[in-house]
Order: structure tokens, then C-alpha cells, then sequence
């Protein structure tokens, strides 16, 4: 009789310590799910009023004011593979309303035309070699033209020819689908050039923009 006794109060036992083990077992999903939750629904307090653009997500802004010239503010957007987006930055002397804005881009520096150079294949052939004070195209205004410089020292990949007949896109968005061209410079050569540049913080403190 007491042997049989101690085998029930053992199998309560042993039930016990089973039932134990299995609220751990789901106390450890239930701290999964709640993990992932965090990470894959991040609380909306914490997320930005605005969702940020492409070019914001993934590119790194820098900036070149008065580049050789007072009032030729350019930008240049680096992308993690090396790529530079350049144009002019929305304080560039050639945007002042009191002249209009800008007319005309021609890409027609002299002895090359940029917009018809076509690089070509993974090796990008016939990409031209610029220097930093390369001139990549001329824009007018109604008094004045204004040649626009590659602000870094690279291959030249590819030209925005939409500016040709659309040269109102600099008016509106210089900074977005007006960019002037697009840049390959070498790693040592970027990381040359890089700390003449400075970020979009102190652009806009330079230039009082809020």
C-alpha cells in the first residue's frame, strides 16, 4: 500500500516537473515571437513623420560650395558602390530668380560633346577621364552662362540628357531627376578629394537653410 503511495505521489511529481517544462518551453516562443515583432513592426512612435527618398536611403550627400568659382554650389551624391551623382546644388548662382532661372544646358564643352559619348559594357568603354575641374556642360540664364564642373576626378559614366530639352528640371529639382551626371572615380581618388567636401548639415548651415 505505501509502495503504490509513493509511485502516485512520484507520477505527480514527475507531471508536475513535465508541465513546468512545457510553460518554459512556451514562455521561450512566446519571448521569440514577441523579439520579432519588435524587430519586423518597430514602434511607430519611434519611425520618422516623413519615410525617407531613395537617394536619402541610399546615398551619402556631400557638398561643394563655391566651388572654384563664388556661387557655384555643387553637390555630389556618393552611392556605397563608389557611383557620384553631381549637379548643381539649389543655391548655385545660376538659379537666382532675379535672372530667371536657367534656360539652356548644352553639353557642347568645345572639342567634345558629352551627350553623345556612350560608354559601353562592364569595362565602361569609351568612358571619358575627368579632372575635378572638368567642365561636364554650360547652363544660361537670361545674362549669363555658366560653365558646370565634375567636382570630382573620375570616369564619366553617363550625361542626364533629358536637361537638353528639359532644361526647366534644374529650375525644379536640381537636387533629384536634374542632376547634371554621374561619376566613377577611382577609391584613391575619392578619398582624396572627400574632405574638401562637406556634409548636408554644414551646407545648410553655410547657407542659412532650414
Amino acid at each position: 500500500m505505501e509502495g503504490e503511495k509513493m509511485e502516485l505521489i512520484s507520477g505527480q511529481e514527475n507531471e508536475g516537473i513535465e508541465k513546468l517544462d512545457v510553460v518554459t518551453e512556451e514562455e521561450k516562443v512566446d519571448g521569440t515571437e514577441d523579439e520579432l515583432r519588435r524587430l519586423l513592426l518597430p514602434d511607430p512612435q519611434n519611425l520618422p513623420p516623413i519615410p525617407p527618398s531613395a537617394v536619402d536611403a541610399n546615398f551619402v550627400k556631400y557638398f561643394a560650395p563655391d566651388f572654384m568659382k563664388p556661387g557655384h554650389d555643387m553637390y555630389i551624391y556618393r552611392h556605397a558602390n563608389g557611383l557620384c551623382v553631381v549637379g548643381i546644388a539649389s543655391t548655385h548662382i545660376s538659379l537666382r530668380e532675379e535672372d530667371g532661372g536657367i534656360k539652356c544646358v548644352d553639353f557642347n564643352v568645345g572639342k567634345t560633346d558629352r551627350s553623345v559619348i556612350k560608354v559601353m559594357g562592364k569595362r565602361k568603354k569609351n568612358a571619358q577621364r575627368l579632372e575635378s575641374n572638368s567642365v561636364l556642360c554650360k547652363v544660361s540664364n537670361i545674362d549669363n552662362v555658366y560653365g558646370i564642373r565634375s567636382c570630382v576626378k573620375g570616369s564619366l559614366l553617363e550625361v542626364n540628357e533629358r536637361l537638353i530639352k528639359h532644361p526647366q528640371l534644374l529650375n525644379s529639382a536640381a537636387e533629384r531627376e536634374g542632376y547634371v551626371a554621374i561619376m566613377m572615380p577611382k577609391p584613391a581618388d575619392w578619398l582624396k578629394v572627400k574632405d574638401t567636401f562637406i556634409n548636408l548639415d554644414n551646407y545648410k548651415k553655410l547657407r542659412n537653410i532650414k
